[in-house]
């Protein structure tokens, strides 16, 4: 088997096992299915261009959540479109392994388009379980810069709850 069609199912085989991570991703930043898939095909197609460049030097996973993330926080900065709070149609059956509470946190979060988008990748990532060292490989600040803006948006999360 040539290399190319051994690198092309390997990056298929590695999609297929993230792609809750990046519809996850797709979900925190999307306004309806359109935009959704938009993004997800878009994130894919970033993967596809850096996979090559992959080096393993994190895990898989951090490595998408990363590209994932920047390919909709660089979407939505181009965008000319405000984004708006809408209740997007989330197909929950994609996080069957997640307990209840998770569950419902994220049905909850998928409402809350009103933190920027570092803010929303920080909370999910957060909600992953992520530790905060790779939260902040993924996102591209320090750790204790983790831990300040995490406070800061479980606070901000608390006053809109009470309001």
């Amino acid at each position: 088997m040539n290399k190319t069609l051994q690198q092309e199912k390997d990056f298929l085989l590695l999609i297929e096992s993230h792609k809750r991570v990046i519809y996850k991703v797709c979900y925190m930043y999307a306004t309806d299915d359109e935009l959704l898939n938009d993004l997800y095909q878009e994130i894919v197609m970033n993967l596809w261009r850096a996979y090559p460049s992959f080096r393993g030097e994190s895990s898989p996973a951090t490595w998408i959540y990363r590209i994932s993330l920047n390919t909709c926080i660089s979407y939505r900065r181009k965008s000319k479109h405000q984004i708006q709070a809408v209740t997007l149609p989330v197909n929950f059956e994609a996080f069957a392994e997640d307990d209840g509470n998770k569950s419902s946190q994220l049905r909850e979060l998928y409402r809350l388009h009103a933190l920027n988008p570092l803010e929303r990748a920080l909370i999910l990532l957060w909600l992953e379980e992520r530790s905060y060292d790779e939260i902040a490989r993924i996102v591209g600040i320090s750790k204790n810069n983790v831990g300040v803006r995490l406070n800061r948006i479980r606070e901000k999360l608390k006053n809109m709850s009470n309001q």
